[in-house]
C-alpha cells in the first residue's frame, strides 16, 4: 500500500490534528469525570447491600469489553464520528444512521445534563442566583472556550481535570486517617457480605456502568489527535482503565469508613461522609471546589458533541450548509458548537431525572451496535486475515449481551423516549432518502481511501 493511494481531498473541511495521547485521555477522564464515583456512591451501595466496590469492579470489566471493541475499530478506522462511522462501514449506511441518530440523542442532551447538574449543585451552595440563571453561565462560558478552539479547551480541561482529580485524592486521604483511628469491622465486607447477592451486585453493576459514559466520546477526536490509528485506541484503554481503578479504590475506602448500605439520604451520602472525615469546613469548600472542577465535563461533553454534529453535516446527514462548516480561522465547527450550547434553554424547566433519561438509551445503543461491528468485520476478513475469535467474537458478543442487558435496566420512560426518539430516526430516513429509492448521504471526502491504508497498516496490530 503506497502514499500515492491515501486521499488527498482539500475541498471538505478538516479538522486539524493537535491533540497528543495524555490530551485525549484528559478529555475521556473530564467526560466520566472521576469524582463522580463519590456522588453516587450511596446510591450503588443501597443496592449492591454495602458491596459498592465489587459493582464497581464488574462494571469496570464489563465496560472494558465494549472499549476493546471501540479501540479495534478505532485503529481500523481512524476517522472522527464514532460508533455512526463504524455502523455505517459494518452495518450498512442505513444502520449507521440510525445508530448515529440513536447517539445523536445522548450527544444532544449530555451538554444539557452536565450544565444543568452542576447548576443544581451552584443553586444549593449560592440560593440567591437561581438555577436558569447558572444554566445560561455555564453554558456560556464552557461554548465561548469551545468555539475558541481546542488548544485553549485541552489546556483549561487538563487544569480542570487535575483539580477533579486533587479533590479526590484529598478526600480518599481524609478517609485513610479516619480509618487509621478508627478500627474496621472488616475489610473484606466491601467485598461480599451476608446481605450480598449476585442479583443485586448485578443491579448495582448496572449502574455503575453509567459511570463509565463518555469513553467512547474521545473517538469523535480522531481527526483533531496526532497518530490517531495508534492514539486512539490506546487512549480508550487507558481511560476505562484509570477510571475503573479510581471508581473502585475510592468506592472500596468509602465503604469501610460506612459499611452497609443505610443512609439517610443516599444521594447525599458523599457529603455527609466529608463531614465525617474532615469536617463541616472540609465538606463545604470541597464541594464547591468540587463544582468548579466539574467544569472540564461540561467541557469535554460539549467538544465532543460538536464534533459528531460536524460530522453527520459533512455527510449531508444534517443540513451541511450550516453543520458541515468550520471556521476559517479558528478551524472549530462553530454552529454546532452553539447548538449544543442553545440545549441549556432546554434544560431550564425540565428534572434532571428526566432529561438524564434522554442519554443512557443512546450510549448503550451505540455500545451495542460497535461491538456487533467487531463480529462482523471478522466475518467479512477472517479468510484473509489471520485475526483472533476470541477477540473478534466472543469477547465482542458477551460485550453486546452486557450492554443488551443495560438496556433492559432503563426505567420506563427512558425506553419510550429512546424508542420514540429511533421512530423519528425511521421517519427523518425515509424522507431523506425519498422512500430509500436514494442512497443514505455519505461524505464525499474520501476518507474510505485512507481508512483502507488504515487498515493495512495496521491488520497485525488488530489481531
Amino acid at each position: 500500500m503506497t502514499e500515492s493511494r491515501v486521499a488527498t481531498a482539500t475541498d471538505e473541511p478538516q479538522l486539524t490534528p493537535r491533540l497528543t495521547l495524555p490530551s485525549v485521555v484528559a478529555f475521556g477522564l473530564s467526560y466520566m469525570a472521576p469524582s463522580l464515583v463519590m456522588i453516587i456512591f450511596g446510591v450503588i451501595a443501597v443496592v449492591s447491600a454495602g458491596t459498592a466496590p465489587t459493582a464497581f469492579l464488574v462494571a469496570t470489566g464489563a465496560m472494558l469489553l465494549t472499549a476493546l471493541s471501540y479501540a479495534r475499530l478505532a485503529r481500523i478506522y481512524p476517522v472522527s464520528g464514532s460508533a455512526y462511522f463504524y455502523a455505517r462501514r459494518n452495518l450498512g449506511s442505513a444502520a449507521g444512521f440510525l445508530v448515529g441518530w440513536a447517539i445523536l440523542l445522548d450527544y444532544l442532551f449530555l451538554p444539557m445534563v452536565a450544565w444543568l447538574a452542576q447548576s443544581i449543585l451552584l443553586n444549593a451552595q449560592f440560593p440567591a442566583v437561581p438555577i436558569w440563571l447558572w444554566m445560561l453561565i455555564n453554558a456560556g462560558l464552557t461554548t465561548a472556550i469551545n468555539v475558541i478552539g481546542i488548544a485553549l479547551a485541552d489546556r483549561l480541561n487538563r487544569l480542570l481535570l487535575a483539580v477533579s482529580t486533587f479533590l479526590v485524592l484529598l478526600f480518599f486521604a481524609y478517609c485513610i486517617k479516619f480509618l487509621a483511628g478508627n478500627p474496621v469491622a472488616s475489610y473484606g465486607e466491601p467485598f461480599w457480605n451476608s446481605n450480598s447477592t449476585v442479583a443485586g451486585i448485578s443491579a448495582a453493576a448496572a449502574i455503575a456502568a453509567y459511570s463509565f459514559l463518555g469513553f467512547d466520546a474521545v473517538t469523535t477526536l480522531a481527526e483533531e489527535t496526532k497518530d490517531a490509528a495508534r492514539n486512539i485506541p490506546r487512549a480508550i484503554i487507558w481511560i476505562v482503565s484509570i477510571g475503573g481503578v479510581i471508581f473502585f479504590v475510592v468506592a472500596y475506602v468509602m465503604q469501610l469508613v460506612h459499611p452497609g448500605d443505610i443512609f439517610d439520604d443516599a444521594q447525599a451520602a458523599s457529603y455527609a461522609m466529608s463531614v465525617q472525615v474532615g469536617g463541616q469546613f472540609f465538606a463545604d469548600w470541597t464541594n464547591l471546589a468540587g463544582i468548579i472542577a466539574g467544569s472540564a465535563s461540561c467541557l469535554a461533553v460539549q467538544l465532543s458533541s460538536s464534533r459528531l454534529l460536524f460530522i453527520m453535516g459533512r455527510d449531508g446527514v444534517l443540513p451541511r450548509r450550516l453543520f458541515g462548516k468550520l471556521n476559517g480561522r479558528t478551524r472549530t465547527p462553530v454552529f454546532c458548537v452553539l447548538v449544543t450550547g442553545g440545549m441549556c434553554f432546554l434544560g431550564m424547566n425540565m428534572p434532571l431525572e428526566t432529561a438524564t433519561g434522554f442519554i443512557n438509551f443512546g450510549a448503550f445503543t451505540a455500545f451495542t451496535a460497535v461491538n456487533l461491528c467487531v463480529i462482523v468485520y471478522y466475518l467479512r476478513n477472517y479468510a484473509t486475515r489471520q485475526l483472533s475469535a476470541v477477540r473478534f467474537v466472543v469477547m465482542p458478543l458477551v460485550g453486546a449481551a452486557v450492554t443488551l442487558y443495560m438496556i433492559t435496566q432503563l426505567s420506563e420512560h427512558a425506553l419510550i423516549s429512546g424508542i420514540s426518539w429511533l421512530a423519528i430516526g425511521i421517519v427523518y430516513l425515509v424522507w431523506l432518502t425519498r422512500g430509500f429509492r436514494r442512497p443514505t448521504p455519505e461524505m464525499s471526502f474520501t476518507h474510505e481511501q485512507a481508512v483502507i491504508v488504515a487498515a493495512g497498516q495496521s491488520s497485525e496490530a488488530v489481531k
